[in-house]
């Protein structure tokens, strides 16, 4: 997936803006959720907890391509020549 993700032209940068962004959208939704509808304090929090869900995901995606950024993917044969260069 991270591969795939790197040949769309995500980086790392816009995973962690789009977790930020998540954070703060998670907030925003519950409080207009709580103003706007009638239905309640209930589902404003299952609204804020839905898109705060996705935060913990963009992060991690985000890690990993920023891990593959520094040290390369298997894919590319970089795996097989770190372990040349330590003597795995």
């Amino acid at each position: 997936m991270l591969v795939k993700l790197r040949d769309m032209g995500v980086t790392s940068d816009m995973l962690f803006v789009a977790g930020m962004v998540s954070i703060v959208a998670s907030f925003l939704s519950w409080v207009m959720s709580k103003k706007a509808e009638a239905a309640g304090i209930d589902r404003a929090d299952r609204w804020g907890i839905f898109i705060g869900e996705w935060a913990p995901t963009f992060f991690t995606l985000g890690i990993g391509l920023r891990l593959d950024e520094i040290h390369g993917s298997p894919e590319k044969g970089t795996l097989s020549k770190l372990k040349g260069k330590i003597g795995a």
